[in-house]
C-alpha cells in the first residue's frame, strides 16, 4: 500500500484521518488555511473543510455532509473505513450554521464555505463550486422561460422528410430520434442522451439541416467536444452526412477550449459573459466528459437567442474534474407545461406504444421532455446480449449481469483469471493480421485489424493493469511472431496511442495508430480520417507510446469487434457500474469480462456518487 503524504500541521481528526489515506496532506493544507482566514475554532468545520476539498478531488462538486461517511481508499476495507473516529453528522452541520467560514465573520466578508438545505440532506461547497453551480441553474432556468419562433409547418415537413423508414415513407412511431430533434428545433436548450450506436450523431446532423431551414441566411454553427479525438470524430460523422443534408459549408468541430477562445493570462476565455459566443448553434458531443467548470464557462458566453444542443451518454465514465454534468441534467427536477408545438408535430410518437424496434415513451420521459431532455434507446451498434448486459449493469441488475454472463451466449462471456487461452489467441491474431497489412503498407485495412480487438484494464498500475497486461500481450505478440519487439524503435504493426493534442498535424490525444511501411521501405505512423488515413513520419510525433493494452477511460469514444476486460479484485474502489458498462459498450460484437463473480457483482453494485445540488431542489442557508 503508499503510504500518504502527511500533513505536519494536522492535528486531532485532520492528522487521523490523514494517516488513514481518507485526506490527503493537501486537503488537511487547504482547510487549515482557510480556518486561520476566517477566525474558525470548531474542529468539526476544519475537518468539514478538508473533506469539501476532497470532495472536488474525488470528481464532486460538493460535500454530501449527511453521507460523508461513504468514501473508497485504495487498498483500505470497508471496515478499516468505518472504525475511523467519524463525527456525528448532526453536531457537524450544527458548527457549519454557525461557523465564519460559512457566514462570514470579523475578520471580513470571506465565505470560502457554501451550505445549501436539500429535501435530501445539507451540501458543502467551496464557494467557487457554490457560485458555478448556481450560474448553470440559473443560466439553464432563464433559457427555458421562452422558445424560438418557428415555422411549424416547416419543421413539420422536415421531420418527415429527414426521419424515413426503409420503405421510403415517414418512420414507424415511436420514433425517439425524430421526438429529440424535434425538441432541439423547438427549444434553446436540448439534451439528448443515449448509448453508443443509438444514432446521437445521426440525428444531431438532421437537426442542423431541420434549423437552417429555419433561418433566412445560412446560420453560424459551432461544433465542440471535451477533447481533439472526439471532436474529429464529431467533425467526420457531420461530413460524412452534410452533403445529403444540405448542411451550411464551413462547420469545423472543435474542443471546448478552442471553441471558448482559450487565452492565457488575463481573461481565461475570449468568450464569456461580456463577448458572447457568435453562434447561432451549438453542439457539445461527448458531454459527459464535460467538467462543471466547463459547462458553466459554455453557458455563460452562450447568446440567450442562440440554441445549445448537448449529447451524450449519462451512464458512462464522467469528467476527470468535478462534475457529472450531464447525468445531472438529465435527472435535474423538471419545470415546464406541456409543448404544444411538440404535441403538434411529433404526437404520434409521444403517444404510441412500444414496437419491436423502439420502446415507447414512459411517464418519466414525457416529463423529461418538458425540460428538454429526451433519452435515445434504440441500440444500432450492437444489440442482443451485449445490449441486455449494458443495460443490466447500467441498472444495478447484478442478478441478471451473472446470468447473462453464464447463458453461453457467443457475444458475451466470462473467463476466470487464469483463463487466459482466448485472450491470448485475440492478442496474437489481430496483432497478426495488423502486421501483414502494415507490412504490405495498406494503411486502412492496418487501421481495420485495430479495431478487431482492444485489451481493457481499470488500473494503470499493478498486476490488473495496463502496464502489467499490456507487457504480458506484447510478449504473447513476439512469441507468435518469432521475433524481439523492440520497444525503442518504431517497427510495422506497432499500434500507438497519442497522449497529447497536437494541432497542427492534426492528431489529438486518444487517437490510435498504427506504424506502417512505405514502398521506398521507410516508415509512416498512420491514423484513421473518416475514408482516408493521415500518414505521418514517426520522429513528428512528440507524445506517442505503444498501446497492447488501454485503460477503460482512454477507450471512451471508441469501438471495437472484441473487448477484452480485465477487472481487478472486488474491493478495488476503481471497480464501478460506470467503468464496468463503459467497457462493456465499447464492443460490437463480443465482450470477454476476465475476473471473478466477485469483482463483476462488486462493479455493478458499486455506483459513483458524486456530490451535485443541480439535480436537487437547494435552499442557500444563510438565505442569499
Amino acid at each position: 500500500m503508499t503510504e500518504p503524504l502527511i500533513a505536519q500541521r494536522g492535528t486531532g481528526l485532520l492528522r487521523v484521518f490523514n494517516d488513514a489515506g481518507v485526506l490527503s496532506a493537501a486537503d488537511v493544507h487547504v482547510a487549515e488555511r482557510l480556518r486561520k482566514l476566517g477566525g474558525e475554532t470548531a474542529e468539526h468545520v476544519t475537518f468539514a473543510a478538508a473533506l469539501a476539498v476532497r470532495a472536488v478531488r474525488s470528481g464532486s462538486v460538493c460535500l454530501d455532509v449527511r453521507r460523508m461517511r461513504e468514501v473508497t481508499v485504495e487498498e483500505a476495507t470497508e471496515e478499516e473505513l468505518a472504525a475511523l473516529p467519524w463525527p456525528d453528522a448532526d453536531e457537524v452541520v450544527a458548527a457549519l450554521r454557525v461557523s465564519p467560514l460559512v457566514l462570514g465573520g470579523g475578520t471580513g466578508p470571506l465565505r470560502p464555505l457554501r451550505m445549501v438545505d436539500t429535501d435530501e440532506g445539507e451540501l458543502l461547497y467551496l464557494d467557487r463550486y457554490f457560485v458555478q453551480e448556481q450560474t448553470i441553474r440559473r443560466v439553464l432556468d432563464t433559457r427555458a422561460q421562452d422558445a424560438p419562433s418557428l415555422d411549424v409547418d416547416l419543421l413539420a415537413r422536415g421531420l418527415d422528410e429527414y426521419f424515413r423508414a426503409p420503405g421510403g415513407g415517414p418512420s414507424q412511431a415511436p420514433d425517439r430520434q425524430r421526438i429529440a430533434a424535434a425538441l432541439a428545433v423547438s427549444r434553446w436548450t436540448t439534451v439528448v442522451a443515449g448509448g453508443p450506436g443509438t444514432g446521437k450523431t445521426h440525428t444531431v446532423a438532421r437537426v442542423l439541416a431541420l434549423v437552417s431551414a429555419q433561418f433566412d441566411r445560412p446560420p453560424r454553427i459551432g461544433l465542440a467536444a471535451p477533447t481533439g479525438k472526439a471532436a474529429a470524430r464529431l467533425q467526420e460523422a457531420v461530413d460524412d452526412q452534410a452533403p445529403a443534408l444540405g448542411l451550411p459549408d464551413g462547420m469545423k468541430a472543435m474542443t471546448l477550449h478552442r471553441l471558448l477562445g482559450w487565452q492565457r493570462g488575463g481573461t481565461r476565455f475570449r468568450y464569456n459573459p461580456a463577448n458572447r459566443l457568435p453562434f447561432d448553434v451549438v453542439v457539445v458531443d461527448e458531454t459527459s466528459m464535460v467538467s462543471l467548470t466547463m459547462m458553466c464557462r459554455l453557458l455563460e458566453a452562450m447568446r440567450p437567442d442562440a440554441r445549445l444542443i448537448l449529447v451524450g451518454d449519462p451512464d458512462q465514465l464522467t469528467s476527470v474534474d468535478a462534475g457529472a454534468v450531464l447525468a445531472d441534467l438529465v435527472a435535474r427536477p423538471v419545470r415546464g407545461g406541456d409543448d404544444a408545438v411538440l404535441r403538434r408535430v411529433v404526437g404520434a410518437d409521444l403517444e404510441a406504444t412500444s414496437d419491436p424496434d423502439e420502446a415507447a415513451l414512459g411517464r418519466s420521459e414525457l416529463q423529461r421532455l418538458r425540460g428538454g431532455v429526451v433519452r435515445l434507446s434504440r441500440g444500432r451498434r450492437f444489440g442482443g446480449a451485449i445490449a441486455r448486459l449494458a443495460v443490466a449493469v447500467r441498472d444495478g441488475r447484478d442478478d441478471d449481469v451473472m446470468a447473462l454472463l453464464r447463458a453461453d451466449d457467443p457475444t458475451v462471456s466470462l473467463c476466470a483469471p487464469e483463463d487466459l487461452a482466448e485472450l491470448h489467441s485475440d492478442v496474437v491474431d489481430a496483432s497478426v493480421a495488423v502486421t501483414a497489412a502494415a507490412d504490405a503498407g495498406d494503411a486502412l485495412a492496418a487501421l481495420s485489424g485495430l479495431e478487431a480487438h482492444r485489451l481493457l484494464c481499470a488500473h494503470r498500475e499493478g498486476p490488473f493493469g495496463v502496464q502489467r497486461w499490456a507487457l504480458q500481450a506484447q510478449e504473447w505478440v513476439a512469441q507468435a511472431q518469432g521475433r524481439r519487439l523492440d520497444p525503442d524503435s518504431w517497427y510495422p504493426g506497432q499500434p500507438l496511442l497519442v497522449t497529447a493534442n497536437d494541432h497542427e498535424l492534426r492528431v489529438y490525444n486518444g487517437d490510435a495508430g498504427v506504424i506502417v511501411a512505405r514502398p521506398d521501405g521507410s516508415l509512416a505512423a498512420a491514423f484513421p480520417r473518416g475514408d482516408d488515413a493521415l500518414l505521418l513520419h514517426p520522429s513528428q510525433l512528440s507524445e506517442v507510446q505503444t498501446v497492447y493494452a488501454m485503460t477503460i477511460h482512454r477507450s471512451q469514444g471508441s469501438q471495437y469487434d472484441t473487448v477484452s476486460v480485465v477487472l481487478p479484485e472486488e474491493g478495488a474502489s476503481l471497480l464501478t457500474r460506470e467503468l464496468l458498462y463503459t467497457a462493456i459498450t465499447r464492443a460490437r460484437r463480443h465482450v470477454r469480462i476476465i475476473g471473478t463473480e466477485e469483482s463483476v457483482r462488486a462493479g455493478v453494485r458499486r455506483q459513483v456518487l458524486r456530490a451535485s445540488g443541480l439535480r436537487r431542489e437547494v435552499r442557500p442557508f444563510p438565505a442569499s
